[in-house]
Protein backbone atom coordinates (compact mmCIF):
# COMPACT_ATOMS: atom_id res chain seq x y z
CA UNK A 1 0.00 0.00 0.00
CA UNK A 2 2.78 2.44 0.88
CA UNK A 3 4.48 1.71 -2.41
CA UNK A 4 1.21 2.39 -4.27
CA UNK A 5 0.74 5.70 -2.46
CA UNK A 6 4.29 6.81 -3.24
CA UNK A 7 3.82 6.12 -6.92
CA UNK A 8 0.42 7.84 -6.99
CA UNK A 9 2.03 10.83 -5.28
CA UNK A 10 4.76 10.86 -7.91
CA UNK A 11 2.15 10.86 -10.65
CA UNK A 12 0.21 13.64 -8.95
CA UNK A 13 3.35 15.77 -8.64
CA UNK A 14 4.21 15.30 -12.29
CA UNK A 15 0.69 16.11 -13.44
CA UNK A 16 0.36 19.14 -11.14
CA UNK A 17 3.73 20.61 -12.07
CA UNK A 18 3.14 20.01 -15.76
CA UNK A 19 -0.17 21.90 -15.58
CA UNK A 20 1.08 24.78 -13.44
CA UNK A 21 4.44 25.17 -15.14
CA UNK A 22 4.13 24.08 -18.78
CA UNK A 23 7.59 23.99 -20.27
CA UNK A 24 8.48 24.00 -23.96
CA UNK A 25 9.20 20.57 -25.35
CA UNK A 26 12.60 19.69 -26.60
CA UNK A 27 12.99 19.24 -30.26
CA UNK A 28 12.31 15.91 -31.83
CA UNK A 29 14.16 13.22 -29.92
CA UNK A 30 17.15 11.62 -31.51
CA UNK A 31 16.59 8.22 -33.05
CA UNK A 32 19.59 6.97 -31.08
CA UNK A 33 18.33 4.96 -28.12
CA UNK A 34 19.99 3.09 -25.31
CA UNK A 35 19.06 -0.06 -23.46
CA UNK A 36 19.30 -0.28 -19.66
CA UNK A 37 22.88 -1.55 -19.59
CA UNK A 38 24.02 1.16 -22.00
CA UNK A 39 22.20 3.81 -19.96
CA UNK A 40 23.93 2.77 -16.73
CA UNK A 41 27.31 2.80 -18.47
CA UNK A 42 26.75 6.22 -20.04
CA UNK A 43 25.37 7.95 -16.93
CA UNK A 44 27.54 6.29 -14.31
CA UNK A 45 24.43 5.23 -12.38
CA UNK A 46 24.84 2.08 -10.30
CA UNK A 47 21.44 0.48 -10.83
CA UNK A 48 17.93 0.94 -12.14
CA UNK A 49 14.84 -0.05 -10.18
CA UNK A 50 11.84 -0.60 -12.45
CA UNK A 51 8.16 -1.00 -11.54
CA UNK A 52 6.34 -2.45 -14.57
CA UNK A 53 2.90 -1.97 -13.02
CA UNK A 54 3.25 1.80 -12.61
CA UNK A 55 5.66 2.15 -15.54
CA UNK A 56 8.08 4.05 -13.30
CA UNK A 57 11.78 3.70 -12.59
CA UNK A 58 14.48 5.02 -10.29
CA UNK A 59 18.13 5.45 -11.20
CA UNK A 60 20.53 5.17 -8.24
CA UNK A 61 24.01 6.59 -7.75
CA UNK A 62 25.25 6.43 -4.18
CA UNK A 63 22.74 8.42 -2.12
CA UNK A 64 21.27 10.06 -5.21
CA UNK A 65 18.01 9.00 -6.82
CA UNK A 66 16.31 10.11 -10.03
CA UNK A 67 12.69 8.96 -10.38
CA UNK A 68 11.02 8.97 -13.80
CA UNK A 69 8.11 7.47 -15.73
CA UNK A 70 7.82 6.20 -19.25
CA UNK A 71 5.64 7.90 -21.84
CA UNK A 72 5.14 8.22 -25.55
CA UNK A 73 8.20 8.22 -27.76
CA UNK A 74 9.14 11.75 -28.77
CA UNK A 75 7.32 13.41 -25.87
CA UNK A 76 8.86 15.07 -22.81
CA UNK A 77 8.07 14.80 -19.10
CA UNK A 78 9.50 15.55 -15.67
CA UNK A 79 11.83 13.55 -13.41
CA UNK A 80 12.46 14.12 -9.71
CA UNK A 81 16.07 14.33 -8.49
CA UNK A 82 16.70 13.38 -4.86
CA UNK A 83 13.06 14.05 -4.00
CA UNK A 84 13.44 17.82 -4.39
CA UNK A 85 14.45 19.00 -7.88
CA UNK A 86 12.46 18.67 -11.09
CA UNK A 87 14.13 18.32 -14.47
CA UNK A 88 12.58 18.15 -17.93
CA UNK A 89 13.60 15.04 -19.88
CA UNK A 90 12.81 13.26 -23.15
CA UNK A 91 10.52 10.34 -22.35
CA UNK A 92 11.90 6.86 -21.88
CA UNK A 93 9.45 4.49 -23.55
CA UNK A 94 8.57 0.84 -23.92
CA UNK A 95 8.96 -0.87 -27.25
CA UNK A 96 7.88 -4.48 -27.49
CA UNK A 97 8.11 -4.66 -23.70
CA UNK A 98 11.72 -3.40 -23.66
CA UNK A 99 12.78 -0.14 -21.97
CA UNK A 100 14.30 2.32 -24.40
CA UNK A 101 16.08 5.53 -23.44
CA UNK A 102 16.71 8.41 -25.86
CA UNK A 103 20.35 9.43 -25.88
CA UNK A 104 19.28 12.94 -24.81
CA UNK A 105 17.67 11.37 -21.70
CA UNK A 106 21.08 10.00 -20.71
CA UNK A 107 22.63 13.45 -21.14
CA UNK A 108 20.12 15.13 -18.84
CA UNK A 109 20.44 12.37 -16.23
CA UNK A 110 24.24 12.64 -16.27
CA UNK A 111 24.08 16.41 -15.73
CA UNK A 112 21.56 16.03 -12.90
CA UNK A 113 23.71 13.43 -11.12
CA UNK A 114 26.84 15.57 -11.51
CA UNK A 115 25.02 18.58 -10.06
CA UNK A 116 23.83 16.53 -7.08
CA UNK A 117 27.38 15.32 -6.38
CA UNK A 118 28.65 18.94 -6.52
CA UNK A 119 25.90 20.07 -4.15
CA UNK A 120 26.90 17.27 -1.77
CA UNK A 121 30.50 18.46 -1.82
CA UNK A 122 29.42 21.99 -0.89
CA UNK A 123 26.76 21.08 1.66
CA UNK A 124 27.37 21.05 5.38
CA UNK A 125 28.62 17.68 6.67
CA UNK A 126 29.90 16.14 9.86
CA UNK A 127 33.67 15.96 9.46
CA UNK A 128 34.54 14.62 12.90
CA UNK A 129 32.97 12.85 15.86
CA UNK A 130 34.73 13.21 19.20
CA UNK A 131 34.22 10.32 21.65
CA UNK A 132 35.22 11.28 25.17
CA UNK A 133 35.51 8.36 27.65
CA UNK A 134 35.34 10.11 31.02
CA UNK A 135 38.08 10.02 33.69
CA UNK A 136 41.05 7.64 33.31
CA UNK A 137 44.48 7.08 34.81
CA UNK A 138 44.66 8.28 38.39
CA UNK A 139 41.03 9.44 38.14
CA UNK A 140 38.87 6.32 38.50
CA UNK A 141 35.62 8.23 38.35
CA UNK A 142 32.73 6.67 40.24
CA UNK A 143 33.44 3.33 41.94
CA UNK A 144 30.83 0.91 43.23
CA UNK A 145 31.50 -2.04 45.53
CA UNK A 146 29.00 -4.91 45.71
CA UNK A 147 28.71 -8.49 46.85
CA UNK A 148 27.61 -10.52 43.83
CA UNK A 149 27.37 -14.32 43.98
CA UNK A 150 29.21 -14.26 47.30
CA UNK A 151 32.15 -12.24 45.97
CA UNK A 152 32.96 -8.57 46.51
CA UNK A 153 33.41 -6.86 43.15
CA UNK A 154 34.20 -3.32 42.15
CA UNK A 155 32.57 -1.47 39.28
CA UNK A 156 34.91 1.28 38.06
CA UNK A 157 33.58 4.06 35.86
CA UNK A 158 36.81 4.72 33.92
CA UNK A 159 36.98 1.07 32.79
CA UNK A 160 33.32 0.79 31.81
CA UNK A 161 33.25 3.96 29.73
CA UNK A 162 36.50 3.09 27.94
CA UNK A 163 35.13 -0.35 27.05
CA UNK A 164 31.90 1.11 25.64
CA UNK A 165 33.70 3.98 23.87
CA UNK A 166 36.21 1.61 22.24
CA UNK A 167 33.38 -0.43 20.75
CA UNK A 168 31.66 2.76 19.59
CA UNK A 169 34.87 4.03 18.00
CA UNK A 170 35.35 0.75 16.11
CA UNK A 171 31.87 0.86 14.61
CA UNK A 172 31.96 4.56 13.71
CA UNK A 173 35.39 4.19 12.10
CA UNK A 174 34.09 1.35 9.96
CA UNK A 175 30.88 3.17 9.03
CA UNK A 176 32.52 6.53 8.25
CA UNK A 177 35.91 6.07 6.54
CA UNK A 178 35.59 9.66 5.27
CA UNK A 179 35.18 11.17 8.77
CA UNK A 180 37.62 11.67 11.62
CA UNK A 181 36.58 9.57 14.60
CA UNK A 182 38.63 10.75 17.56
CA UNK A 183 38.83 9.40 21.12
CA UNK A 184 40.11 11.76 23.79
CA UNK A 185 41.72 8.70 25.36
CA UNK A 186 42.08 5.13 24.09
CA UNK A 187 43.79 3.65 27.16
CA UNK A 188 44.00 4.16 30.92
CA UNK A 189 45.41 7.69 30.68
CA UNK A 190 44.31 10.94 32.30
CA UNK A 191 43.63 13.81 29.90
CA UNK A 192 42.39 16.82 31.86
CA UNK A 193 38.98 18.31 31.13
CA UNK A 194 40.76 21.20 29.40
CA UNK A 195 42.77 18.70 27.30
CA UNK A 196 39.60 16.99 26.13
CA UNK A 197 37.96 20.21 25.02
CA UNK A 198 41.18 21.49 23.43
CA UNK A 199 41.49 18.31 21.36
CA UNK A 200 37.98 18.81 20.03
CA UNK A 201 38.66 22.47 19.18
CA UNK A 202 41.96 21.65 17.47
CA UNK A 203 40.31 19.55 14.75
CA UNK A 204 40.76 21.46 11.45
CA UNK A 205 37.45 22.10 9.72
CA UNK A 206 36.57 23.43 6.28
CA UNK A 207 33.83 26.01 5.85
CA UNK A 208 31.22 23.35 5.14
CA UNK A 209 32.25 20.99 7.95
CA UNK A 210 30.96 20.52 11.48
CA UNK A 211 31.83 18.38 14.49
CA UNK A 212 29.95 16.69 17.34
CA UNK A 213 31.17 15.82 20.84
CA UNK A 214 29.89 12.86 22.90
CA UNK A 215 31.21 12.41 26.45
CA UNK A 216 30.58 8.97 28.01
CA UNK A 217 30.24 8.47 31.78
CA UNK A 218 28.72 6.24 34.47
CA UNK A 219 26.74 7.56 37.41
CA UNK A 220 26.79 7.15 41.21
CA UNK A 221 24.54 8.23 44.07
CA UNK A 222 24.30 8.02 47.86
CA UNK A 223 20.82 6.67 47.15
CA UNK A 224 21.56 3.03 46.34
CA UNK A 225 18.14 2.67 44.73
CA UNK A 226 18.92 5.22 42.02
CA UNK A 227 19.53 3.54 38.67
CA UNK A 228 19.05 3.95 34.94
CA UNK A 229 20.56 5.74 31.95
CA UNK A 230 20.27 9.40 30.98
CA UNK A 231 21.59 11.94 28.47
CA UNK A 232 22.60 15.51 29.35
CA UNK A 233 23.01 18.60 27.18
CA UNK A 234 24.04 22.16 28.00
CA UNK A 235 21.31 24.16 29.72
CA UNK A 236 19.99 27.01 27.52
CA UNK A 237 20.37 29.27 30.60
CA UNK A 238 24.15 28.90 30.44
CA UNK A 239 25.86 31.30 28.03
CA UNK A 240 29.11 30.53 26.24
CA UNK A 241 31.18 31.97 23.39
CA UNK A 242 30.92 29.98 20.18
CA UNK A 243 32.37 32.57 17.78
CA UNK A 244 36.10 33.26 17.89
CA UNK A 245 36.44 36.93 18.84
CA UNK A 246 39.90 37.14 17.29
CA UNK A 247 38.59 36.26 13.84
CA UNK A 248 35.47 38.46 13.99
CA UNK A 249 35.78 41.85 12.31
CA UNK A 250 32.43 43.41 13.24
CA UNK A 251 31.37 45.35 16.32
CA UNK A 252 31.20 43.74 19.76
CA UNK A 253 27.43 44.31 19.83
CA UNK A 254 26.95 42.38 16.60
CA UNK A 255 29.30 39.69 17.88
CA UNK A 256 27.15 39.24 21.00
CA UNK A 257 24.00 38.92 18.89
CA UNK A 258 25.56 36.44 16.48
CA UNK A 259 27.01 34.45 19.35
CA UNK A 260 23.62 34.19 21.01
CA UNK A 261 22.01 33.04 17.75
CA UNK A 262 24.64 30.36 17.12
CA UNK A 263 24.55 29.25 20.74
CA UNK A 264 20.81 28.68 20.55
CA UNK A 265 21.33 26.60 17.40
CA UNK A 266 24.06 24.53 19.07
CA UNK A 267 21.70 23.96 22.00
CA UNK A 268 18.93 22.84 19.66
CA UNK A 269 21.27 20.47 17.85
CA UNK A 270 22.59 19.11 21.16
CA UNK A 271 19.02 18.35 22.23
CA UNK A 272 18.47 16.52 18.95
CA UNK A 273 21.62 14.42 19.45
CA UNK A 274 20.37 13.63 22.95
CA UNK A 275 16.96 12.64 21.56
CA UNK A 276 18.50 10.35 18.93
CA UNK A 277 20.67 8.60 21.51
CA UNK A 278 17.85 8.32 24.03
CA UNK A 279 15.54 6.80 21.40
CA UNK A 280 18.10 4.09 20.70
CA UNK A 281 18.74 3.48 24.39
CA UNK A 282 15.03 3.06 25.02
CA UNK A 283 14.77 0.70 22.06
CA UNK A 284 17.84 -1.42 22.80
CA UNK A 285 18.25 -1.47 26.60
CA UNK A 286 14.96 -0.10 27.91
CA UNK A 287 13.89 -3.56 29.03
CA UNK A 288 16.94 -3.87 31.31
CA UNK A 289 16.45 -0.76 33.40
CA UNK A 290 14.68 2.59 33.64
CA UNK A 291 15.28 5.63 31.49
CA UNK A 292 15.96 8.81 33.46
CA UNK A 293 15.34 10.90 30.37
CA UNK A 294 17.07 13.86 28.76
CA UNK A 295 18.35 16.56 31.09
CA UNK A 296 20.17 19.90 31.06
CA UNK A 297 23.37 20.65 32.98
CA UNK A 298 26.54 22.71 32.81
CA UNK A 299 29.21 19.98 32.73
CA UNK A 300 32.66 21.39 31.97
CA UNK A 301 33.31 19.33 28.83
CA UNK A 302 29.89 20.27 27.48
CA UNK A 303 29.79 23.95 28.37
CA UNK A 304 33.26 24.55 26.90
CA UNK A 305 32.71 22.65 23.66
CA UNK A 306 31.97 25.09 20.82
CA UNK A 307 29.92 22.52 18.98
CA UNK A 308 26.80 20.39 19.47
CA UNK A 309 27.65 18.17 22.44
CA UNK A 310 26.10 15.76 24.93
CA UNK A 311 27.11 13.80 28.02
CA UNK A 312 25.78 10.24 28.35
CA UNK A 313 25.38 8.44 31.70
CA UNK A 314 25.30 4.66 31.12
CA UNK A 315 23.99 3.65 34.54
CA UNK A 316 24.72 3.76 38.29
CA UNK A 317 27.78 1.90 39.58
CA UNK A 318 26.33 2.45 43.07
CA UNK A 319 23.20 0.38 42.30
CA UNK A 320 23.63 -3.39 42.42
CA UNK A 321 21.23 -4.07 39.53
CA UNK A 322 22.95 -1.56 37.26
CA UNK A 323 26.34 -2.80 38.49
CA UNK A 324 25.56 -6.37 37.40
CA UNK A 325 24.66 -5.09 33.95
CA UNK A 326 27.75 -2.89 33.70
CA UNK A 327 29.94 -5.92 34.47
CA UNK A 328 28.33 -7.88 31.62
CA UNK A 329 30.27 -7.69 28.34
CA UNK A 330 27.13 -8.38 26.28
CA UNK A 331 25.31 -5.52 27.96
CA UNK A 332 28.24 -3.17 27.38
CA UNK A 333 28.05 -4.12 23.70
CA UNK A 334 24.35 -3.20 23.70
CA UNK A 335 25.25 0.20 25.17
CA UNK A 336 27.89 0.67 22.49
CA UNK A 337 25.43 -0.29 19.75
CA UNK A 338 22.75 2.04 21.09
CA UNK A 339 25.20 4.95 21.15
CA UNK A 340 26.33 4.10 17.62
CA UNK A 341 22.79 3.93 16.26
CA UNK A 342 21.83 7.20 17.94
CA UNK A 343 24.83 9.05 16.51
CA UNK A 344 24.40 7.58 13.04
CA UNK A 345 20.71 8.50 13.02
CA UNK A 346 21.55 12.07 14.00
CA UNK A 347 24.39 12.45 11.51
CA UNK A 348 22.28 11.04 8.69
CA UNK A 349 19.33 13.34 9.35
CA UNK A 350 21.43 16.46 9.57
CA UNK A 351 23.63 15.76 6.58
CA UNK A 352 20.52 15.18 4.51
CA UNK A 353 18.92 18.39 5.75
CA UNK A 354 22.07 20.55 5.93
CA UNK A 355 20.90 21.49 9.41
CA UNK A 356 24.14 22.05 11.26
CA UNK A 357 25.44 25.42 12.35
CA UNK A 358 28.80 26.32 10.87
CA UNK A 359 31.56 27.05 13.35
CA UNK A 360 33.21 30.39 12.57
Amino acid sequence: MKKDLRNHTFLLILITVSVLFPLPLYGENSEVTLNTEELLSKTGAESLQWDPFFQSGTLLLGNHRIAFQTGNRGDNSLAIVDGRDLIRIPNPYLENGVLCFPEAFAGHITSALENSVILDADSLRIAAIIIDPGHGGRDSGAVGSHVIDGKTVKVVEKDIVLHVSTGLNKRLTSAYPDKRIIMTRDSDTFPTLEDRVLEAHSVPLKDNEAIVFVSVHANASFNKQARGYEVWYLSPEYRRTVIDKESFEGSSEVLDILNLMMEEEFTTESIMIAQSIMTQFDRNIGSYGPSRGIKAEEWFVVRNARMPSVLVELGFVSNIDDAKLLLDADYLQKLSDALYNGIVDFVGRFERSGGFTQIQ
